[in-house]
Parts: structure tokens; C-alpha cells; sequence
């Protein structure tokens, strides 16, 4: 007898209860699966972020993190929107960073001055900044599964995030207090909450909006995606409009786009107001002045004065000429195809091979097609943005293509032949082991093609290999090792090699003459080429490496 309030069983079947059990128990393994993969990854960065001392960047987002939530004080690196960087000093304040009252320097002295001038654990600081990016890190990999299983089901969720599980460039840096893969997942989540509003527009617009406004307030390379974003917007309105037979689907499309944009304006100013409510602002000296059509566009945008300033400064940067290295080549400037060579070197293989099935599956399969620019658009306007920039100084600059093309590669699990099934996860193992046997060392991988991380300071530099992250590493090694030797350091970083016990002196202010026993020099050192430690290296021997990243070498 059924009880008052609860359904009939169907008849000839089992209680309604029971009758749903199978579906849901057929859900655990997936649940299993995802969670496995973001388990592997959180280790692999949690264990990178441990070991790593400060790289370049991270000191100036961390110091001017902590000082916007405790001076409430926009002046320090305005070349970046805040949101980011409220983040990272939100996790750095939570890890019980300390930052001395009197301290009046400039921005790329406030990170220094934190870390090892106030008292504070250094690393242990720097642990806690990177925290919540790991975090969102972890959280955008739900994205790229929810997002490549709305096209392609639940298999194909499960390769998009595998592959971005073990993207070596995504672990590398997501395990950094910086702003590259925040401003990279947030436009990735706009693209899947646009493509989502096809159905519900009502509810997912406004999410867009928001979502792209997170990028925009992170980092302001994400303003060449904005238009892109709204645009589809306006599609995904147009469509749903379409699809219920609504009148006037052209006008509902317009205001769509209008109001996602609205809100990711507010975003912005509300990622401005956040630090200051006041929003007292003095442009800093050296903000260059910006004509033409560039200073036109900065301008017209409807953002804070901060951030038009510090649109202002990030065009100064492009406007200056700096020193690069690709494929053993050092050359002042910039080259168009730096980025797809640098990707070809620090992708894994198996990951390439996916990249190009799920792109060709997006445009040939009618099932995809309409996902296509939702998935490829953005990315390659973001590619093209980044190929013209002035800085051949990394992958991270495109570090949204792991993302993006992740999704699209979810589209190689609906080719309908009988091994394209064993193809996709045989590719998504080879790309998984190679990115596993370069642990810990993403941050200088490269793929067998040519010759693994040990060998990437011979293609690349700076933030493909050599960031100033291995201080203690090199610590560890000349204490083990080398104990009570002479050592000279020629470091690239914003570490302070004297806080992890590295006693050494610089070989490049003093005669050559003068430089004997251990000359350590960062491999972004030796790619510069520079006259002062060239003639020093080229009379010495290699005896060591440490971290891929920097070489030890004997001079007599």
C-alpha cells in the first residue's frame, strides 16, 4: 500500500526510490573520475608551489595585494586591473603576512620588502598568495568538464579534463600568485555560460556579463576578447528567441549584448571601488602618453581612471624593445610566430595531436558546429592579440589555448569510427605520462620532441624555463654538494638569494680575472647573451644543473 504523499511505483517495476538508483549509481564513477584528476592536479601543484621561491612577477602582485585591503591605496602596479591581485593578497593576509607600516617604496620594492624585510616566513607568505589561485585553478577545470560535456557528453568531459588536468603550462603557472590563468578562466567561463544561454538567457546573460568582467578587472590582455564575448551573447539571445518563435529577436539580442556589457563594466569599477571607495587616483609619474587610434580607444572605454592609466603604461611596454630567444637564436623584438613555436615546444605531444582532431571535429562534425565559436572565436582573437605583442617572453601569454582547446579536443570522442575511441585515450595517456615524468618541473617543460625539460633553456628562456624559481633548490644543491666553496651567482629573479642561505658575490662587478670556483648563473642569463658573462661562461666548465633552470659551472 502506498503511503499518503508518495508516488505509485510504475507498474511491474520496482518503488519509485529504487527505480531511480541505477542513474544515480552510474554517476559515481564519473564523480570519481573528475575528482580523481583534480586531485592529481591540486598534488602536482600544491608540491610545486612548496618547493618554488618567488618568480618575477609574483613579489609585485603579492606586495601590492596585501597593500590595496590595508591602505586601501591604488598606486602601487596600476598596470593591472586589481581583482587578481586582491585575491592573492587576500590569501596572502590569511597566511599571516605582516607589512611594515613605514615602508614608502615603489611597487617593485614593496614584494621584496614583505617577503624578507618584515619580519614574515617568506615562504611561507608566498605559499598562502598562491593558494586561492590554485584554487580558481582547480575550479575552472569544472568548467572545461562541464562546458566539453555539454558538447560532447560525459566521455568527452572526462578527455577535456584530463588534458587540462596535465597541461604541464596550466599546473606551472596556475601554481603561481599571478594573473594569467585567473584572466584566462574567467573568459573561458564567460564562453560557457554564453553558449549556455541559448537556452536560458534569462539566467546565464547576466552570468557572462559578470564572468567577463572578472577577466576584464583581472587582466587587461582579456579586452581583446570583450566584443567577441558580447557578440555571441547576442547569438545565444537571437537563437533562444528563435526557438520559442519570440517576436523581435533582433532588439533582444542588442539588449542582451548591452547588458552583459553593463555588468562587466560594473565588475570592473566595483573591482576599483573594492580597494577604494573614494577612488582617490593621481596618475604616476612616467605614464606614457598615448596617441592615435590607441589613445583614442583608451579614451572612449568606460572603465576607471586607473585602468585607462594603466592601459596607458601596458602600451608603453609594447612600445619598447626587448630582448628574446627562440630556438637558440637571441634577437631584439619581437617575432609573429614566437608563440605557436614556443607551444610547439612546452605542449605535450599527445596534447598537440588533440588539439588538431578537436578543432577539425568542430568544423566538420554538424553536431559541434554550432559550439564552434563559442570555443574557437575567443581563442583565436586572444592568439592573434597576443602574436602581435612586443614580449616573446612566454607561453603564459597564451596560456588560455590549454583551456579553450581542451574543450574543443573533447570534440575527437563523437568521430564515429571504431578506433577513434582507442586513438583519443591513448593520446590523452601519452600527453598524461608525459606531463606526470616532468614532475615537479613544469614550469621548464618540454615535450620528447625536444628533449624534455632538461633541454627547454636551449629553445626558450624566462617564463618558459627560467623565472628565478629554484633559489632554494640551488641552496639545497651548493649546501649538499658544494659546501664551503666559493660561489658566484648571476641570478634572474625577485628572490633574495641570501635569505636561503646562499652566500655569493656577482660576477659582473668585477674584472673576469677575479672570478674563480663556482660560477651559477640563471639559464635566462645565459640566453641574453650578455657581453659581461658570455666571455666568463665560454671559459668555464658545466658541472651541474639545478632545476633545469639554472647551470652550475667550474671556473678555474
Amino acid at each position: 500500500m502506498t503511503a499518503v504523499g508518495e508516488p505509485a511505483a510504475p507498474p511491474g517495476d520496482a518503488p519509485a526510490g529504487r527505480f531511480r538508483a541505477p542513474h544515480r549509481n552510474r554517476r559515481w564513477p564519473l564523480v570519481a573520475v573528475v575528482a580523481a584528476l583534480l586531485a592529481q592536479m591540486a598534488f602536482a601543484m600544491l608540491a610545486t608551489a612548496v618547493a618554488q621561491s618567488p618568480t618575477v612577477d609574483e613579489p609585485v602582485y603579492i606586495g601590492t595585494g596585501v597593500t590595496y585591503l590595508r591602505d586601501h591605496d591604488l598606486r602601487y602596479n596600476p598596470e593591472h586591473p586589481p581583482l587578481g591581485k586582491i585575491l592573492i593578497g587576500a590569501g596572502a593576509v590569511l597566511g599571516g603576512a605582516r607589512l611594515d607600516t613605514s615602508f614608502t617604496g615603489t611597487d617593485l620594492e614593496v614584494g621584496p620588502h614583505l617577503l624578507y624585510a618584515s619580519g614574515n616566513d617568506a615562504q611561507r607568505v608566498l605559499l598562502a598568495a598562491r593558494l586561492p589561485v590554485i584554487v580558481l585553478t582547480l575550479l575552472f577545470g569544472l568548467v572545461v568538464f562541464a562546458f566539453a560535456r555539454d558538447l560532447a557528453g560525459p566521455a568527452g568531459g572526462v578527455a577535456a579534463l584530463a588534458l587540462y588536468a596535465f597541461s604541464p603550462d596550466v599546473i606551472a603557472h596556475g601554481s603561481l600568485a599571478t594573473l594569467d590563468v585567473p584572466a584566462a578562466g574567467f573568459l573561458l567561463t564567460s564562453a560557457w555560460l554564453a553558449w549556455r544561454a541559448r537556452r536560458r538567457p534569462r539566467l546565464y546573460v547576466p552570468l557572462t556579463g559578470l564572468a567577463l568582467g572578472a577577466a576584464t578587472a583581472t587582466k587587461m590582455s582579456a579586452l581583446p576578447a570583450v566584443p567577441v564575448l558580447l557578440a555571441l551573447v547576442a547569438v545565444s539571445a537571437w537563437t533562444s528567441c528563435r526557438s520559442r518563435d519570440a517576436r523581435r529577436p533582433v532588439a533582444a539580442a542588442l539588449l542582451s549584448a548591452a547588458g552583459a556589457g553593463v555588468l562587466a563594466a560594473g565588475v570592473v569599477w566595483a573591482a576599483y571601488l573594492a580597494v577604494d571607495p573614494r577612488l582617490r587616483w593621481t596618475a604616476p609619474a612616467g605614464v606614457p602618453a598615448i596617441g592615435g587610434l590607441r589613445g583614442l580607444l583608451v579614451d572612449a572605454l568606460p572603465f576607471p581612471g586607473p585602468f585607462r592609466d594603466g592601459m596607458r603604461v601596458q602600451f608603453g611596454f609594447e612600445d619598447l624593445t626587448w630582448t628574446s630567444f627562440l630556438f637558440g637564436d637571441t634577437y631584439r623584438g619581437s617575432r609573429w610566430y614566437y608563440l605557436p613555436a614556443a607551444l610547439l615546444v612546452k605542449t605535450p605531444l599527445g596534447m598537440l595531436a588533440l588539439w588538431a582532431a578537436g578543432v577539425a571535429a568542430m568544423a566538420l562534425l554538424p553536431r559541434l558546429r554550432p559550439a564552434a565559436p563559442y570555443v574557437l572565436a575567443p581563442a583565436a582573437v586572444l592568439l592573434a592579440a597576443a602574436m602581435t605583442g612586443a614580449r616573446d617572453l612566454g607561453v603564459r601569454y597564451a596560456i588560455f589555448l590549454p583551456m579553450f582547446l581542451a574543450v574543443a579536443a573533447a570534440g575527437a570522442v563523437l568521430v564515429r569510427r571504431r578506433a577513434a575511441g582507442l586513438a583519443v585515450g591513448v593520446l590523452v595517456l601519452f600527453a598524461a605520462v608525459s606531463s606526470l615524468r616532468a614532475f615537479p618541473y613544469y614550469l621548464p617543460y618540454a615535450n620528447e620532441a625536444f628533449g624534455g625539460p632538461s633541454k627547454t633553456h636551449l629553445y626558450l628562456h624566462d617564463s618558459n624555463v627560467d623565472w628565478g624559481q629554484d633559489l632554494g633548490r640551488l641552496a639545497d644543491r651548493l649546501r649538499d654538494r658544494y659546501p664551503g666553496q666559493r660561489v658566484w651567482l648571476a641570478y634572474k629573479g625577485s628572490g633574495v638569494p641570501s635569505y636561503y642561505g646562499i652566500r655569493a658575490a656577482d660576477p659582473l662587478t668585477v674584472p673576469p680575472d677575479r672570478v674563480h670556483g663556482l660560477l651559477v648563473v640563471s639559464d635566462s642569463w645565459i640566453a641574453k647573451d650578455d657581453p659581461r658573462l658570455t666571455p666568463l661562461i665560454a671559459s668555464s666548465t658545466p658541472i651541474d644543473e639545478v632545476g633545469h633552470s639554472i647551470t652550475i659551472f667550474r671556473r678555474p
